[in-house]
């Protein structure tokens, strides 16, 4: 099917659709700008969504023992292969039943998408995203960690997990443009 317009049509709905675009651009440039000061204002005013995902780690007993099980499902739903569990079949000293125990759980955190696939995916409740976003570093090996090998203590920032700085809109540590 063709277009009918005519050519001076075709030109007025050229020039209806750059008048459109120009006012979008124009109304951006009139706003005033204003810019987060992060590194001065991390202890301070930086507010951290709860639900944000940052990092993956384990979630642990009363007793600091962790509540996986290697069942190795969040393996299976990880989209992109980020979680690496290795297991062993060990028998039961009470049950003489043999039974997995886990060896090493890897999570890469550099190649990791936050989908929540493997929480979702975990049926003992044993992992989760903490909102701990400060993870830059200077070497890729320093990304995978070892959860099972490591105690998450919290992240760099006061009150980090309640979502840090109380939430205040409109009040921020800025500089105006």
């Amino acid at each position: 099917m063709e277009n009918k317009q005519s050519y001076f049509g075709e030109i007025a709905h050229a020039a209806k659709t750059l008048a459109t675009g120009l006012k979008v651009t124009f109304k951006e440039y009139l706003t005033p700008k204003s810019t987060e000061q992060y590194p001065e204002n991390r202890k301070t005013t930086l507010h951290v969504a709860q639900r944000h995902r940052g990092r993956l780690v384990f979630k642990r007993n009363e007793d600091g023992s962790y509540k996986c099980t290697a069942c190795t499902l969040c393996e299976k739903t990880c989209p992109n292969g980020t979680i690496k569990i290795v297991s062993k079949m060990v028998e039961d000293a009470e049950t003489g039943k043999k039974k997995r125990v886990l060896v090493d759980y890897q999570y890469d955190l550099g190649d990791c998408m936050f989908c929540q696939l493997c929480t979702n995916a975990c049926n003992f409740d044993a992992i989760e995203f903490t909102n701990d976003f400060e993870n830059a570093v200077f070497n890729r090996e320093k990304l995978v960690l070892h959860l099972d090998k490591e105690t998450y203590e919290g992240g760099s920032l006061p009150n980090l997990i309640d979502g840090g700085a109380p939430l205040e809109i409109g009040k921020f540590n800025t500089k105006k443009k």
